[in-house]
């Protein structure tokens, strides 16, 4: 049996123009499908990194405030002073405190708070004359502890250091200069508060302060410390919030003269009778006269050993007064009470297109086009209870 086979193709017959265009469709829907599948895919790793660099930023900024608030209030380890700076000063306050820029006492400030704290191994001592101002050297009379055969107790060029007595009153400098025994230093404010007898105390002291720098114009945003002096560093960029809440003891401060110190908190009264201008003779900012007793000025918020109660704008900021009403460096007697600080900080992406609209999400607008590239604000809060703030409750 023959078989026979003709082919079918003719050399003139191709594909027309209608089903060109065909397969030109579907090839770009494919594509696109594609493309629109993978573009997710390239926001969610584009993100990953700047994710990443908003948490290294918020440890950062929470790492440096911990240390710092922990050590607020450390004091003298020897001494007449001995102790927690809170028996005399505040370890803490809610403004700005130093050379430059620095707020008016009693002012109060929800992003902003400024310490004080004596670094461990501190240099520490008691002025050897009465002191009248920091136009003439302090003579310096060493303690027990200091460094043998150095007649400055360990102080030297540069040094912050702190000069204070148990009446509340306190003043800082800076050391500018030194000689055999002597300190020349410079003041942090516009003079002295008072004349300081001999025998008060002077210890080496760190005094920051941190705030928040907030600038649109140049779209600055930065949790920034402040040495007290000329020195502002940033800490973290592109920190959009600041917070801080405090928590104290709710009982007024009371006396214990057979003990030391002789007050559960804050300064020791005068003796009965005793002067202590512009303050009647025998009262301060804590403690006035009733019935021939001295009895605590301070307004009792709570039971003694209760719980920490919030400590708010007013309480802070309408006295008594320390040392008293009329010292330029004045300080509310309740910033004694604090024993917990509340610290709450947001920080934002630093890429625009990485944000939406300014709202709940985004502190600051940004440009990105779609849900799928953007990253929310992250915010944390944590607690400090610092230790020398707390000893012995």
């Amino acid at each position: 049996m023959t078989f026979f086979w003709r082919s079918q193709f003719h050399p003139h017959e191709g594909f027309t123009v209608v089903e060109l265009l065909m397969a030109m469709v579907v090839m770009l829907a494919v594509t696109g499908a594609t493309f629109a599948l993978m573009n997710p895919t390239e926001g969610v790793f584009a993100a990953q990194g700047e994710v990443s660099d908003m948490q290294q930023r918020l440890r950062v900024a929470v790492e440096t405030l911990h240390k710092d608030l922990m050590m607020a209030g450390a004091g003298s380890d020897a001494g007449s002073a001995v102790g927690a700076l809170g028996n005399f000063v505040p370890p803490l306050v809610p403004y700005r405190v130093g050379a430059t820029s620095g707020d008016p006492g009693g002012t109060f400030r929800t992003n902003v708070v400024s310490l004080v704290y004596a670094p461990p191994k501190a240099a520490q001592a008691a002025i050897g004359d009465p002191m009248v101002s920091s136009a003439v050297p302090v003579r310096v009379n060493p303690r027990p502890g200091c460094p043998v055969g150095d007649e400055l107790c360990g102080f030297d060029e540069r040094m912050t250091l702190m000069i204070f007595d148990d009446t509340g009153t306190f003043d800082i400098f800076k050391v500018a200069g030194v000689e055999k025994s002597a300190l020349w230093l410079r003041h942090q404010g516009t003079g002295v508060s008072k004349i300081y007898a001999q025998g008060s105390s002077i210890v080496q002291v760190v005094t920051p302060s941190y705030w928040l720098k907030t600038d649109t114009l140049t779209e600055t945003y930065q949790l920034m410390r402040y040495d007290g002096w000329e020195t502002d560093l940033p800490i973290a960029d592109h920190v959009v919030g600041l917070h801080f809440e405090y928590f104290g003891e709710g009982q007024a401060a009371q006396l214990r003269p057979l003990e030391s110190p002789p007050t559960t908190y804050g300064p020791r009264p005068p003796r009965l009778g005793e002067p202590n201008p512009p303050w009647p003779d025998g009262e301060n900012c804590a403690f006035v006269i009733s019935g021939g007793q001295q009895v605590p000025r301070m307004e009792t918020l709570g039971p003694a050993n209760g719980p920490l109660i919030t400590i708010d704008e007013a309480q802070l900021t309408d006295g008594p007064w320390c040392p008293s009403y009329t010292a330029s460096n004045r300080w509310d007697v309740d910033l004694l009470r604090i024993r917990r600080i509340r610290v709450t900080l947001r920080v934002q992406v630093a890429t625009t297109g990485l944000r939406g609209a300014a709202g709940a999400l985004f502190t600051h607008a940004g440009t990105s086009p779609g849900a799928e590239r953007f990253i929310p604000d992250q915010e944390i809060r944590f607690d400090v209870t610092p230790r020398n703030m707390n000893l012995g409750r």
